[in-house]
């Protein structure tokens, strides 16, 4: 009867090198995959160029055209506003944004010109509004606005940009989400739960009462009080005194109609 071997270090040293071979086989493999996708990635964006330079025009004047192609550029990973028109430790010009080196400064311009409407808006209408907009009162506001030109024909996805753009100045503008709409933000004070749940509530139910917020939500009269006060004194919320309870309204919750 045969006798049974133990393993050998032979057989450890083959089982190494086998190891060894498939770490580097999927290194390899890993590698080529990478190159591969690189080139993919090299081919999209020329193409995306050429698409750019041969619909320039329609791109700067169509604000739906102009949102699909921002999108189609963020997929691919270029950011249409990256690298703005600033100068350089030397004190002469960079090369600009990817929008100005491939269409021009127009369309560049364009973006930073719209955000300087929207803060001008925001700080015109913080007054009644408390510094929160919606974006599409922004966007009406903004076509209807008076300056070089008259109005821009711009769309939500155009302001949200903008809005964005203006990020890296710390100028404490930014987007929120209440409910279903996305309000322009242009204070650096952030809403608290109740603040948020109230502004909601109005935008579902048009105005809210101390009555209504106790009713629905269980709170106790001095947190709907306090809430409301709040509010009012941040000018987020407008007050109704005719109606036999004070009625509490949001001007960011008006239709479009109203602007």
């Amino acid at each position: 009867m045969p006798s049974r071997r133990g393993v050998g270090l032979s057989a450890f040293q083959n089982r190494t090198a086998l190891s060894s071979q498939y770490a580097s086989h999927g290194a390899s493999l890993r590698s080529n995959h990478a190159s591969s996708l690189q080139n993919q990635l090299s081919v999209f964006q020329s193409l995306l160029h050429n698409f750019a330079l041969q619909h320039g025009d329609t791109i700067k004047s169509d604000p739906t055209f102009r949102a699909e192609f921002a999108r189609m550029c963020n997929a691919i990973g270029v950011d249409p506003l990256a690298g703005s028109n600033v100068k350089g430790k030397s004190g002469s010009k960079g090369k600009g944004s990817w929008w100005a080196q491939t269409l021009g400064g127009d369309v560049s311009d364009f973006y930073f010109e719209l955000a300087v409407r929207i803060v001008e808006l925001c700080r015109a209408t913080r007054g009644e509004n408390g510094g929160l907009i919606a974006v599409e009162e922004c966007r009406v506001r903004v076509g209807k606005g008076k300056g070089i030109g008259g109005g821009m024909d711009v769309s939500d996805d155009d302001v949200l940009r903008a809005v964005k753009s203006l990020g890296p100045l710390g100028s404490g503008f930014s987007v929120v989400t209440l409910g279903s709409r996305q309000m322009i933000r242009s204070i650096p004070k952030e809403l608290n739960t109740d603040q948020s749940t109230v502004l909601e509530a109005i935008q579902v139910l048009g105005y809210v009462t101390c009555s209504m917020l106790e009713d629905n939500l269980g709170w106790s009269n001095a947190r709907s009080e306090t809430v409301l006060q709040d509010l009012l004194a941040d000018s987020l919320i407008w007050m109704d005194t005719q109606a036999s309870e004070t009625e509490y309204w949001s001007p960011a919750s008006m239709g479009s109609d109203d602007f």
